[in-house]
């Protein structure tokens, strides 16, 4: 029935998703066979690599032919390109179950957990991102016992809350961030009050609409007794960048922080190697989450709040007159400037950097939010 459900949107790209699930399920078989070494890292990587062509075909080949027509004075597209749905998502765990193999976890043997673990309509379309010691085990499991009721009851109550924030408050608070968004793109110049009011509703937009989608599916998923990650907690509380990237979308947080960051070296090669490695990780996500150059900008000024938050704490470490205080006031000071900067990053991801601070005269809106696949 998830087959049933993405190819209800295109039968041809049902065809894709089962192409790649058979290409990972047998290349983390062959990956399990092989001794540790040189040709165990050969295949994880070919096969890793595969995944990410795959993927940046779809999402990026317009986007840098775009930046050579630029350059150059060429034209060059590949007409009738289509994004298939969830392609980031599932991309992202087949990549994280290969390196989770190659590392020594076993290969799923079994072709229909394997099936469903990529393929598990829930969280198919927009996440979360789960790794597969997360819901293989819990497969094996329910197959060997019927619906429970209390898991039915906790289901239901989890998605009628995710849609609730859906439908009562992402969809209406939208409504006036299309407006101001609308309005300066036809070149109306707005006052600085409705430029930030819009922007702010736009957060909020995307907020409610994102996490009330994870909500719906961990609801969905618990009503057949599967129980998915959290995905956001409370990310608006955050009093810092650190923070609220511990609490907004946290499986694609957990996925950068183990497959990009860790990799790289982390924080284990020195303060400037760590600060690269973290402008790294979020140039990646920036990129993850759309081919735009407002999705590298977004990305990047991500970063930079990182680097200035982590070398801020360093510096408190050191000198006592710097550490900041726990006072109410001071936490709502830090509570601001976090907002603010994430404000600001969420309008360049929406191509309206400028409009923040010209009143969004003449900025277009892109017709993509930054979370959408």
């Amino acid at each position: 029935m998830s087959l049933v459900f993405y190819a209800w949107w295109s039968v041809a790209y049902l065809l894709v998703l089962l192409c790649a699930v058979v290409a990972n399920f047998y290349a983390a078989q062959l990956i399990s066979m092989q001794p540790r070494g040189r040709s165990r890292t050969l295949i994880t990587t070919a096969a890793i690599c595969g995944n990410l062509a795959l993927l940046g075909y779809f999402k990026y080949t317009n986007f840098f032919l775009g930046i050579v027509d630029s350059t150059f004075g060429f034209s060059l597209t590949v007409p009738g390109l289509i994004l298939p749905l969830g392609i980031s998502f599932f991309t992202f765990q087949k990549i994280a179950y290969l390196a989770d193999v190659h590392q020594g976890l076993p290969a799923e043997k079994n072709w229909n957990n394997f099936l469903l673990f990529v393929a598990f309509f829930p969280q198919l379309i927009a996440g979360p991102i789960v790794h597969s010691q997360e819901v293989l085990p819990q497969f094996a499991r329910t197959q060997r016992g019927c619906l429970q009721w209390s898991d039915i009851a906790v289901g239901l109550a989890l998605f009628g809350i995710g849609l609730c924030k859906k439908t009562m408050l992402a969809d209406p608070i939208g409504t006036y961030a299309n407006l101001v968004f609308e309005t300066a793109a036809k070149g109306v110049p707005l006052t600085q009050s409705e430029a930030w009011l819009g922007s702010l509703a736009y957060a909020f937009q995307i907020y409610f609409d994102f996490s009330g989608y994870s909500d719906m599916a961990i609801g969905l998923a618990r009503m057949f007794g599967i129980k998915l990650p959290l995905n956001f907690a409370s990310p608006y509380q955050s009093t810092s960048i650190i923070d609220f990237w511990h609490r907004w979308h946290m499986t694609l947080s957990r996925f950068l922080r183990d497959y990009v960051y860790i990799p790289l070296g982390g924080n284990r090669r020195g303060p400037t190697r760590r600060y690269l490695n973290l402008m790294t990780v979020m140039l990646v996500g920036g990129l993850w989450h759309g081919a735009g150059w407002s999705f590298v900008v977004w990305g990047g000024l991500h970063g930079l709040y990182l680097l200035v938050n982590h070398a801020w704490r360093a510096l408190g470490e050191h000198h006592a007159a710097l550490r900041w205080p726990e006072s109410v006031a001071s936490q709502l000071l830090a509570w601001a400037a976090d907002h603010i900067g994430f404000y600001v990053a969420q309008a360049s991801a929406s191509g309206a950097v400028h409009g923040l601070v010209d009143g969004f005269e003449g900025c277009p809106r892109r017709s993509r939010r930054p979370r959408c696949q």
